[in-house]
This record gives structure tokens, C-alpha cells and sequence, in this order.
């Protein structure tokens, strides 16, 4: 309301969505929704009135249909406790509400949903563009509190994950891996996942998104493990990759070590007033160098990181904003900057107290890549596409940590083994 005083703000949560008959996906509330009220229930409104100061929260009138079927749901005593708003309504008395609110004022701030539904009573011009640009920018810097249950998601995600350190052996499938993570979050109370756990053996490792999570583990192979749980809505977003049987190869090690190693730096670098575009461009280096060591890749560093060659085996970005939305908002307009290097980046922000990001390089053997004729063409002179050949059946190696940006030193959320001496300890054979 200090942000937008000139008139009334209305924003909407999350409905259901259909699956199919009968049948809903889990609700998830709405992530603008959770952060302003706290509210995780379906059917809700938020109603800020800067003129007069005053705040409703508006919920659903619920019948004993509802409550047979789907049980108890909070009512306006309730829900004035449980989310410290001293005023809540039914959302059948919203729309007389926003025709008293609207005097007086030249322009509301609805959410593209409630504008849909409330247009007509509202009846002012709608800066919907510079409500989500306020949101962005509070929401960009976390605080303390929101740390906490950022770390609380952390702390079990990071049991999680060495619990399916502990329990991957050959001939087990991806999905046990895959219930042994959930399960180990289920038990801690965080009965929801950031986002689709990707459980990834050998080959499948060098599919960035995969999610069949349905092959049988192997020895010998890789195990990359990118999953996070939610606490009350915050997330975390953890990647290892461990050996199958134990004990990493010398050639698993030589590309762990790159990862690693680029990894720390990359962690050590995040300072605020550092740019996100140039610490992946620092990234793409430190890779490049360890590619150049194992013959991988040729010619001198910065023609590699310029022509795209690391990208064939680096593909995807260092970093990405990490808060309520596992790809969080990156800040709002006042933060917005051009891209300070000429490498495309697709996240670009300056970094500041507060933020959180994640720091996940990785190397991959992407058949897709190493066998696109034209990229065979055009990088031919940069990447020894023989050697990258005879590692198809390799895989990927991705880290990734969760790094709290202070005004000094950075702060690792995330506790879980990744040096290679820990990690196969963690294994436990």
C-alpha cells in the first residue's frame, strides 16, 4: 500500500483445476496470494484499500456439501487469527465492497484473474503491469523469516537427498529413488515438492527436464537427483550426483571435479553487486579450462565461452532466483538491466542482501548436440567431437546449491555431501 497509495488493490488466489471427472489436481495456492496473506485455501480474495488504510481478506462461503466431502475450512473468526488480518468477509460481499472502495480514486491494481471477474464493479482503468512489477520487487529480497523456512526446506530436502545417497545400488529403478526422496520429505511434514523430482541414471542424466524416472539403475552408472521440498510455500532446489556403485570412475571423477570445483568458485564469487550474467560467464570459463584438460575442447578459453563450444556440453544457465517459485521473480522493473556481457544469459539481475539464487553448473553428453551437423560445422576447430563421442553413454553431472546473498561472505542453505570423498562415504560403500 506504501508502494501503490493511489488505489484500491485486488488480487485473487488459486482455484482448482480439473484433472479429469471428479478428479482435481492438488491445489497449490497462488504464490502472490501466500506471500501478502498466508492464506492456502482456495477461493480467496485480498482487498487493500490505501485511501483508508484498511486490508480484507475475503473467503469462501462454505456449505455442509463441502464440509462432508473435503472437511473443515477456516470462517472469518478463524481466519482472523490464523493470518492476522483484522478484516475478513465472505466473497459473496466483494463485489459491493469494491463499488464503496472505488470513489475518489483514478485507477485500481487487479491481478489479471480478479479484473476478469470484478471489471464491473471496479470500473477504473487497471495498472495491472505496475502491480506485478511491486510485487516482484518485494518479493526479490527475502527476509529473515522467509530464510527461515527457505533453510527448514533445505534441511530436510538435504536428508532426502542423502537418503537416496545411502540407498542407490544397482537394480533398484529411478522411481524408488524417486519415493525414497518423497518419502523422507512426507516424514518431515512437507507434504509438497518445489517442483517434478527428476531422478535421472547413465544416459538420461543428459536430459536436462527428464522425468520418466522409470529406468533400472546400473553399475557403473551416474545418479543425478534434482529435487527440492516446499516449506510453507518457500523452496529448495538441490541437485547431486552420485555413483551408483559406490565409488565414482576416473573418468566420472575428472568431469565431477570440473563441475565441483567450478561450483565452489562460482559460490565464493556470489557477492551482492556482482551481475548473474557475469558469474555465468565465469562459470562457462572455469568449465571451458577443465574441458580443454580432458581434450574435450580447443583453442583458447574466451573463443570457446564467445563461439558457444562450452555450450554444447553446458547448456543451461548457472543461476536462477529462488524464493516462493522455484524460478522466483527476478525483481521488478526498477532492477531490470541490460545484459552486461556479450554471451546470452537468460536471467540477468544484479545481486543484492537478501536475494537468494541457486549456483548449478553441470557437464553433459548430449547426443542431440554432439550429433547436430550443423553445430559438427561450425565448431569443428573448438570441440574434439570424436573423444565427446565416446562419452554418450556418460550422462551429466550437475551440482547445485542454494546461496543466501549478504552483504559479505555468502551463505550455503544447503548441507548435503558433494565433495567426492564425502559423497561416496555418504553412499556408504
Amino acid at each position: 500500500m506504501e508502494r501503490l497509495p493511489d488505489g484500491p488493490i485486488l488480487l485473487a488466489g488459486g482455484t482448482p483445476v480439473a484433472r479429469n471427472h471428479d478428479v482435481e489436481y492438488p491445489f497449490r495456492q497462488k504464490s502472490d496470494f501466500l506471500y501478502l496473506t498466508g492464506a492456502e485455501e482456495a477461493g480467496c480474495y485480498l482487498l487493500l484499500d490505501p485511501k483508508r488504510g484498511k486490508s480484507t481478506l475475503f473467503i469462501p462461503k462454505i456449505d455442509n456439501h463441502h464440509r462432508v466431502w473435503l472437511g473443515h475450512v477456516p470462517g472469518p473468526a478463524e481466519a482472523r487469527r490464523l493470518f492476522g488480518v483484522a478484516n475478513v468477509a465472505y466473497a459473496d460481499d466483494l463485489g459491493p465492497a469494491l463499488k464503496r472502495v472505488r470513489g475518489g480514486v483514478r485507477r485500481c491494481y487487479a491481478d489479471p484473474e480478479s479484473w476478469r471477474r470484478f471489471k464491473g464493479e471496479l470500473r477504473l482503468p487497471n495498472a495491472s503491469a505496475v502491480l506485478r512489477d511491486a510485487l516482484d520487487e518485494l518479493r526479490a529480497v527475502k527476509t529473515s523469516a522467509e530464510i527461515d523456512l527457505m533453510r527448514a526446506a533445505n534441511e530436510v530436502s538435504g536428508k532426502a537427498h542423502r537418503a537416496v545417497m545411502a540407498a542407490a545400488r544397482p537394480g533398484l529403478y529411478e522411481y524408488e529413488i524417486q519415493a525414497v526422496f518423497e518419502a523422507e520429505c512426507l516424514k518431515a511434514g512437507l507434504n509438497r515438492l518445489a517442483y517434478p523430482s527428476i531422478v535421472a541414471a547413465g544416459a538420461n542424466a543428459a536430459v536436462l527436464h527428464y522425468s520418466r524416472n522409470n529406468a533400472k539403475l546400473k553399475a557403473g552408472d551416474l545418479l543425478l537427483v534434482d529435487a527440492g521440498a516446499e516449506s510453507k510455500g518457500y523452496a529448495a532446489d538441490i541437485t547431486r550426483t552420485c555413483p551408483v556403485g559406490g565409488r565414482f570412475t576416473s573418468r566420472q571423477k575428472d568431469v565431477y571435479s570440473i563441475v565441483l570445483e567450478t561450483q565452489k568458485k562460482c559460490i565464493a564469487a556470489t557477492r551482492a553487486g556482482e551481475t548473474s550474467a557475469d558469474l555465468h560467464v565465469k562459470s562457462m570459463t572455469l568449465i571451458a579450462e577443465g574441458l580443454k584438460s580432458l581434450g574435450l575442447l580447443k583453442g583458447e578459453t574466451s573463443g570457446l565461452v564467445e563461439n558457444g563450444a562450452v555450450r554444447i556440453f553446458y547448456p543451461h544457465g548457472l543461476t536462477h532466483m529462488l524464493g516462493l517459485d522455484v524460478h522466483d521473480v527476478t525483481g521488478g522493473r526498477k532492477r531490470r538491466m541490460k545484459n552486461p556481457t556479450n554471451v546470452p544469459v537468460r536471467f540477468v539481475a544484479r545481486l543484492e542482501p537478501g536475494f537468494v539464487v541457486t549456483m548449478e553448473p553441470g557437464v553433459y553428453f548430449i547426443a542431440a548436440l554432439l550429433r547436430d551437423p550443423r553445430m559438427r560445422r561450425k565448431l569443428r576447430g573448438s570441440v574434439n567431437f570424436a573423444k565427446a563421442e565416446t562419452f554418450l553413454d556418460f550422462g551429466g553431472v550437475r551440482i547445485e546449491d542454494d546461496i543466501l546473498v549478504t552483504r559479505g561472505a555468502p551463505v550455503n542453505l544447503t548441507h548435503v555431501p558433494k565433495e567426492i570423498k564425502d559423497v561416496e562415504e555418504a553412499c556408504g560403500r
